[in-house]
């Protein structure tokens, strides 16, 4: 083993659903977007006493993973989190910290760490502390690339030939996916028709975005946010933030995530477009706003 450093340090960007949430429980596509400027940094510092694992813990359990890969007993570490990704806001906040984690205990260690390694310690931690976790978030959250998911089939990196920016505003409100999965299920066959028009447009959202057609891609985002919020996964601060970009010149606009909160996406042309609809956002409830240049 080499010698430990003074800190360890490890960053991980976070990520956003473009389209296809829900749609892909009933195997339509989904994809997903890294947020390359939303990030998470963890430092592994010295510590007095061995640390200590605790088991409903996603950062506890990235340490525990990498510790146990390293052959590493009674580690005297702890662990600083310094994160610009909110939590249960269907951007990753779980995996980013994961990731960061355990680049970090690697570093503190001075071990090297090839992708694939971090790959299956990232999700082994997700797997602990999430039970099913589809794994998009964590290997969006490690892509510098879009990723399009088909549940029990893949992914598949997407090259964007799009120049545009995209607004990701908070409603201030955790979402609850679990809570919005039972109440797709509970209304049976009639949500079937709203998933099959949503995997449309995910196909739809796929040829504009190789295609710089930010008028398709713009009108998609908004027809689809029709479909969640008729499935009753939306909820009344996502709409009014959906209506408060549209009206203030947004392309496209729609809730992100597993919904009943989160957050919602609004498509812009550019950084400048981006600040206006961004203030006007805030200015009407948004808890938070961030611009990510696509």
């Amino acid at each position: 083993m080499n010698m430990n450093k003074e800190i360890g340090v490890g960053r991980a960007h976070s990520k956003i659903i473009l389209i296809g949430e829900h749609a892909v429980v009933y195997g339509y596509p989904a994809i997903a977007l890294p947020l390359h400027h939303i990030e998470v940094i963890c430092q592994i510092i010295p510590a007095d006493s061995p640390w200590v694992l605790f088991e409903d813990d996603t950062l506890s359990m990235a340490v525990f993973a990498s510790l146990e890969h390293l052959g590493i007993k009674e580690a005297r570490i702890r662990c600083r989190i310094q994160s610009m990704v909110p939590e249960k806001r269907g951007m990753g906040s779980s995996a980013a910290v994961s990731i960061a984690a355990i680049r970090a205990v690697f570093d503190y260690y001075q071990e090297e760490l090839d992708d694939e390694t971090l790959e299956i310690l990232v999700n082994r931690a997700e797997t602990i502390a999430h039970m099913n976790p589809s794994g998009l978030d964590a290997k969006t959250c490690l892509s510098d690339q879009a990723i399009k998911f088909i549940r029990n089939v893949g992914f598949y990196p997407l090259e964007l030939g799009i120049k545009a920016s995209l607004v990701i505003a908070d409603t201030g409100i955790h979402g609850n996916t679990r809570e919005a999965i039972q109440k797709v299920e509970a209304k049976g066959q009639e949500v079937l028709s709203h998933f099959h028009e949503i995997g449309q447009l995910t196909q739809q959202v796929e040829e504009a975005l190789k295609m710089n057609d930010l008028t398709s891609l713009g009108q998609a985002l908004t027809t689809c946010h029709d479909h969640l919020r008729a499935v009753g996964v939306s909820c009344v601060e996502a709409d009014h933030l959906v209506a408060v970009a549209l009206e203030n010149g947004a392309l496209g606009a729609k809730m992100s995530g597993g919904g009943l909160g989160g957050c919602v996406i609004a498509l812009v042309k550019d950084s400048r477009e981006a600040a206006t609809i961004a203030h006007a956002l805030e200015k009407e409830g948004a808890h938070h706003t961030w611009i990510e240049n696509l």
